[in-house]
Formats: C-alpha cells, sequence, structure tokens
C-alpha cells in the first residue's frame, strides 16, 4: 500500500509503498477511503521537522530533558544511537479519516465487513490506503453522510470538545478567535446551540466563509481592533466564553480574550498559542482558564485509545467516540456543513501536491481533502531489496520480527555486523516503520505477516522483538516451523504460554536440533565475566542485586498483566538470570515481598525483594525499586563467597576484593553484553542448531518470576520441585 510519511530528521514528506499493517485484537482494518488534511496541524509537525538539531531542541525542551537523563544513565554513545534511531524512523501524517471496513479483530462487537467509519488518531487514522484502528477511536457512519464528509469527524470531535467545556447557554454571546478549519467548525457547532457568536481572523477570506456559514459579526483582525468590535457586539458586557481556536506562537490571543471576555466568563484554549496568561486582566474578572485536550474525554489514556476500555455512558457522557458520533450526526442532519469547508480535492495518488500547498503556496486553503480507490489490490509483501536472495549454505539466514527502537539499536546492527549472517525478511506491525528498517538494514523484503518469514527456505533463524504479549505465540509458531528462535524478554507473560512454549521446544527436537534464545544479556557482559573468573566455584554464595528503576508510569502498557506482564515478568527476569548464572545452581525455593507505598504514582509490585534459594546452598536476593534517586547508579550487584567479594556497577565498574587487596577495573562505556549474546546465538545456532543458554535455565528463571507472583499472593516462600526445574546441558 501507499502511506504519506515524514523524515523527522529532514522534515521530507514521501509517498512511500510499505506492507499493510498488520490486525490485532481489539481493532479494524479499514480501506481508506478519504482523508482530511489538517493544514495547520500538519505544517507545524513539517515545520519542526525541518528545523536543525538545536531548533528541534529548542522547541521540544522536554524531550531534551529526557534525553540528558539518558547519557546519565546509560551514557552518551548508546543515548546518541537511540536519538539517531528514532530519528530515522519516518512519521505517518494525518489523523482524520473514513473508509470501509474489511476485517474485523477478535473482542470488536458492532462492526463487520463492509461497515463505512469513520476512524480518529494520530498513527492510526493515517493518509494510508490501508489502516488499522483501535474500536473506540472509530464511529459508524450514518447514510446519507459521504466519505470525504466523514473525514472531518476528528477535526468536528475537536471543536465540540472546546464547546462543551465552555458549556454555552442558548441565546449565550461566545468569541472565535481564529477562523482556520476548527475555528469554522466552531461556529457552527455554536450557532447550532443556539448562541450568537463573533469571529476574529486576520485573513478576510476566512472571515467571509465563517459569515456565509452563519456567523453573527465577522472581524478582519488586520483591518480593525478585535477587543472593540467584541466590546461593541456584547453591549460593553463582553462575551460570555472566549474559543480560541488560533494557531500561534503569538500570546496575543490569550491576551485579547482576557479582555473580551466579562467578568465571571470563561476562556477555553483549543489550538496551539501562547500561554503566558495576563494575571491582572484575568484576575480582576476572575476568568476561568479551560483547555481543551483534543477530541474529548479518553484522548491520551492508553486503556482506552489502545485497550479499548470504554467509560461508562453514565459517568462520562462524551467520550472520544461519542463525540465523532455527534459530529457525524449533525452531518446527517444538516447542521453542520464541512462540503463548504473543502477547499481543494486530490487522489492519493497526487497528496504531495497537497503538502506542496500547505507549506510553498500562497493559494487559500482551509480544508483538503484527499480521495483514495477502495478496489485497489494492496501487496502483503514489499521487496526492498530484491537482488539478495542468495544465502551461502554456511552462513545464517535471518528474518527479523519487529524494528523497535531497542531492536534497530541493540539487536539488527548486530546481526547485521556478523560475519556469517544473511538478513533476509522483516516483519513489523505497521508498514512504515518494516520499510524504513529494510531499506536502512539490507533486508531482501518487509511485510507485516509473519508467515512469509516461516514460509521461506532462505530464513533459518527468527529473532523476535516485539511487545511482550506477542513473544510466546511468534515463538511458538517459529519451532512449529522447524526455526531457530531468538525471543527477546521476556519469552512468555503467563504460565499457560509456558507451558505451551515447552511444548513446542520439545516437539521442534523431534525433527532436528531447534534452538531457542532469550534476550537475557547481561550473562554476556564481558565485566560479568571478569567477576565470575573472580570469585570461587566451590562453595555457596550470597548474591545481592539492587537495582535502581526511576519511577515507571502505572498506565504504561508494561504493567498490563495481559500485553506487559508486569515489571515483575517483563524486566525483574534480567536479574534473576544473571543471578542464576552467576551461582550455577539450580532454584529451589523464592520468597517475595512488595512495599506498601500507598501512592497513586508508584506501583507497590514494582518495588519488590525477592529471595532466591538454590540447591548448592547460594542465596540472590534481588531489590527492585523505582522510588531510589536516578543520580546513582541503577544496578549493582554485590556477590560474596569463596573469602571473596565482587562488586559490579552498572557494567562500568568491578571491584574484586580478595586475600585483603582490592583490584578496581573499569570501562569507557557501558556495556550490558547485547553484541556477545548475538555473537553466541548465532554460532552456537550455525554450529549445533542450539542455544548458548540451555533451555532448562531459561525454564528456571520464568518459573522463579511466576513463583515470585506466586509468594506475593500468598505472601510465604514458594517451592520449586525438581520436575519443574531441569538445569539441562546448553
Amino acid at each position: 500500500m501507499k502511506q504519506v510519511l515524514q523524515n523527522v530528521d529532514t522534515g521530507d514528506t514521501v509517498l512511500e509503498t510499505v506492507p499493510p499493517p498488520t490486525l490485532q485484537d481489539g481493532r479494524v482494518r479499514v480501506r481508506t477511503a478519504a482523508s482530511l488534511i489538517s493544514a495547520g496541524t500538519e505544517k507545524m509537525l513539517i515545520d519542526l521537522a525541518q528545523k536543525s538539531l538545536l531548533g528541534k531542541a529548542t522547541a521540544r525542551p522536554d524531550l531534551v530533558k529526557k534525553v540528558l537523563n539518558k547519557v546519565r544513565s546509560e551514557g552518551l554513545w548508546t543515548t546518541w544511537q537511540k536519538v539517531q534511531s528514532k530519528m530515522e524512523k519516518p512519521m505517518p501524517l494525518g489523523y482524520s479519516a473514513a473508509g470501509v471496513v474489511e476485517e474485523v479483530g477478535g473482542g470488536v462487537r458492532g462492526l463487520q465487513v463492509g461497515d463505512r467509519v469513520a476512524m480518529a488518531g494520530a498513527g492510526y487514522a493515517n493518509h494510508a490506503e490501508v489502516n488499522v484502528v483501535p474500536k473506540n477511536l472509530l464511529a459508524e457512519v450514518p447514510d446519507g453522510v459521504a466519505f470525504e464528509e466523514a473525514a472531518y469527524a476528528t477535526v468536528g470531535s475537536i471543536a465540540l470538545q472546546g464547546v462543551r467545556l465552555a458549556e454555552p447557554q442558548l441565546g449565550e454571546q461566545v468569541a472565535v478567535v481564529g477562523l482556520g478549519l476548527i475555528g469554522l467548525l466552531t461556529v457552527q457547532l455554536l450557532k447550532a446551540n443556539g448562541c450568537r457568536v463573533v469571529g476574529t481572523d486576520l485573513d478576510p477570506e476566512k472571515v467571509a466563509l465563517a459569515n456565509e456559514l452563519g456567523l453573527d459579526r465577522g472581524v478582519v483582525a488586520s483591518e480593525e481592533d478585535p477587543v472593540s468590535a467584541v466590546e461593541a457586539f456584547s453591549g460593553g458586557r463582553g462575551v460570555d466564553h472566549t474559543l480560541i481556536t488560533a494557531a500561534t506562537d503569538s500570546n496575543a490571543p490569550i491576551e485579547q480574550a482576557g479582555e473580551m471576555t466579562r467578568r465571571k466568563g470563561d476562556v477555553v484554549v483549543v489550538g496551539k498559542v501562547g500561554m503566558d496568561v495576563p494575571r491582572d486582566a484575568y484576575y480582576h474578572k476572575e476568568l476561568e482558564v479551560k483547555v481543551s485536550m483534543s477530541y474529548g474525554p479518553g484522548r491520551y489514556d492508553p486503556s482506552y485509545e489502545e485497550g479499548g476500555v470504554d467509560y461508562p455512558y453514565d459517568y462520562v457522557r462524551w467520550t472520544e467516540q461519542r463525540n465523532m458520533e455527534a459530529v457525524l450526526g449533525l452531518m446527517a442532519e444538516g447542521k453542520l456543513d464541512v462540503e463548504a469547508l473543502t477547499t481543494h480535492r486530490y487522489p492519493f495518488e497526487e497528496a504531495l501536491d497537497a503538502y506542496d500547498l500547505i507549506q510553498h503556496s500562497d493559494e487559500p486553503h482551509v480544508g483538503i481533502v484527499l480521495d483514495y480507490d477502495v478496489e485497489k489490490p494492496q501487496e502483503e509483501i514489499v521487496h526492498v531489496h530484491p537482488d539478495r536472495t542468495h544465502v551461502p549454505v554456511d552462513d545464517l539466514g535471518v528474518g527479523f520480527v519487529g524494528a523497535g527502537n531497542y531492536a534497530s539499536v541493540h539487536l539488527i546492527p548486530h546481526v547485521q555486523d556478523h560475519a556469517r549472517t544473511e538478513l533476509v525478511g522483516l516483519c513489523t506491525a505497521t508498514g512504515k516503520s518494516a520499510k524504513q528498517a529494510a531499506d536502512s538494514f539490507g533486508f531482501e523484503y518487509c511485510t507485516t505477516d509473519l508467515q512469509p518469514l516461516l514460509d521461506d527456505d532462505a530464513i533459518d533463524a527468527v529473532f523476535i522483538a516485539t511487545r511482550h504479549s506477542t513473544h510466546a505465540e511468534f515463538a511458538t509458531r517459529a519451532l512449529e516451523a522447524g526455526t531457530h528462535v531468538f525471543v527477546e524478554k521476556p519469552m512468555v507473560v503467563t504460565e499457560d504460554q509456558l507451558d505451551t512454549l515447552r511444548d513446542a521446544y520439545e516437539d521442534a527436537q523431534t525433527d532436528r536440533p531447534t534452538g531457542l534464545m532469550v534476550g537475557l544479556n547481561r550473562r554476556f557482559a564481558p565485566m560479568v565475566t571478569d567477576l565470575r573468573d573472580a570469585v570461587p566455584t566451590e562453595g555457596p554464595k550470597q548474591m545481592i542485586y539492587r537495582v535502581n528503576s526511576g519511577p515507571i508510569d502505572p498506565d504504561s502498557w508494561l504493567h498490563r498483566p495481559e500485553e506487559g506482564g508486569g515489571m515483575l515478568v517483563g524486566e525483574m527476569v534480567h536479574f534473576v538470570d544473571l543471578m542464576q548464572h552467576v551461582c550455577g545452581a539450580r532454584p529451589v525455593q523464592v520468597h517475595a515481598q512488595s512495599l506498601a507505598l500507598d501512592r497513586h504514582d508508584r506501583a507497590d509490585h514494582d518495588n519488590l525483594s525477592i529471595t532466591v534459594s538454590f540447591d548448592d546452598g547460594s542465596t540472590g536476593t534481588l531489590c527492585y525499586n523505582t522510588i531510589g534517586d536516578g543520580a546513582a547508579s541503577k544496578e549493582r550487584l554485590e556477590v560474596y563467597g569463596g573469602s571473596t567479594t565482587a562488586a559490579l556497577d552498572d557494567f562500568r565498574r568491578l571491584e574484586v576484593t580478595q586475600n585483603g587487596s582490592t583490584s578496581t577495573s573499569r570501562a569507557w562505556s557501558q556495556d550490558k553484553g547485547q553484541p556477545n549474546q548475538i555473537d553466541a546465538t548465532v554460532e552456537a545456532f550455525r554450529e549445533r542448531g542450539r542455544a548458548p543458554v540451555s533451555f532448562g535455565e531459561l525454564m528456571a528463571g520464568m518459573q522463579i518470576v511466576f513463583a515470585a507472583q506466586e509468594s506475593l499472593r500468598t505472601n510465604a516462600p514458594v517451592k520449586l520441585s525438581s520436575d519443574r526445574v531441569e538445569l539441562e546441558d546448553a
């Protein structure tokens, strides 16, 4: 399919051929019939992307702060690699579109193939021939509403949410500052609500169009003083509400709004404008300032938008979805005229001409609609480097599933650099990332479907770096296809998945040795090797592993048991594995306790102490917390045994005390072992058809974290029976 993408680094806008996105549970696959270019918003994104690195940093100081924190915790070079990886990934443009349902994912009710729907959301309702959209960001299109009209549903919801925040009463007077696309929609919604409306804009043509759409008084701000005009309109009292729908860095709109609005009135900010509120004007009138949050309740809530959890109708009457439905209903009743707002229409194949218009032309424009051919066939596989079809017999043909930031920085480059690998196929959930990564790293082809990789005889091993909830399914399918598997941690998120994966692994061995490796990289770090060499192997060891994680958003997908598994399963398995590796013994008992924080911004189960007992008498204690000071090192492992003490700090510093003397070694940069892990995995797959870590150890690590979950529930130690944990030879 084709999709409009923007290069975040350069600001270039392209119409790219990419694989169509893959359908997921809770989502709907839609063939796009029309999409709306929101000229103001999208031009702002393009302008930002075209700025220099310094210009981007000045415009987004919030992101600069995140980068500096990364530098402190992970080092300059690793942070630079991650920033560059993000900058290289194309950004989809568009967020308001309409089309025909092509396929319905699991858990979606009320929609079926062939239904006409409006769709919303940046990253979902893209300018693309096919979109996959979460169910709560879809609304059925009523009869009589054309696709090109329904494509306005999202921007109409933005305008409607601003009106809802103002809570205008019948007959009240309202000022609308900025008569662009959102402003013109706002005028019509206010008139439908029975208000008298005055609108201001610098552009005479937009004011004229607003007058045609029912505006009671239009003010050309470049020709007369808006404040004086509004004062006259309101009989000297000031308007009851002022809605700012302009898009400008200037502080003038918020200043003028304070003068236009009556005492005890309110100002609703819908557009992106300067927000230095003049205290005196607002203080003396006791004005209320409200900032509208896009389409309505549910926006920026992952559980609503991505998880599909709706808000109770009786308590949250107007959500994003219900605002879209209301807007579409007004269109069907003839009370909201969006056809009059369309100044330009382009076939989708000419989308770049539309962007040239908003960037470089002085031609007046408001609504720009792109029209699509819904019958056009779509290719599921896009060949990027078709000449690279032969994989030497002694090389490992590799397919990748997932090309996110971690895979692009820490996995794919190391596989690519290995002398005996060939990158063949790449699969990602969205076509935009697949095409960019395939082109950048030299994959032969890209797709959004795993099956072509499993059917390709040139692929010997599949590397899986997707969201946690997909790991078990993808790894199982690959093993069933007789393909070696490298899967990022955690390899599963539930015990049932672990049993299924174990069966698939054992069945795969009946045909030929088939390797399964999990991305537990710490054991491959150079300083871990030094630590193990320094501590005598004989005798039990005491291990204390402190992880100073820092705050983790409680609303993150990582915390959803069915998707991320929680930090215990999704993250702490890293540290459990390293303790297993250091002592080399079988775990026999697990006891876990969590803090009782009573804080809404921290999860109790993210702050744990887990003690693991091993059959050689060793003990390992993991202290994982999110409440420490971020200036301290993130990871510190202390090992005691054989008259030796070893302390490893962030894989940069190792201190060993033995026979009364202390030696210290340091590394220039943090190395958590990813390169060594990839090298060992590739060689093990190639030479022995096995993984560098035994399947028994991988199983034991997951059983430890699941036992910790049980211990938290029962507040008692949990024993691991020997038939559950067998450490077979690698």
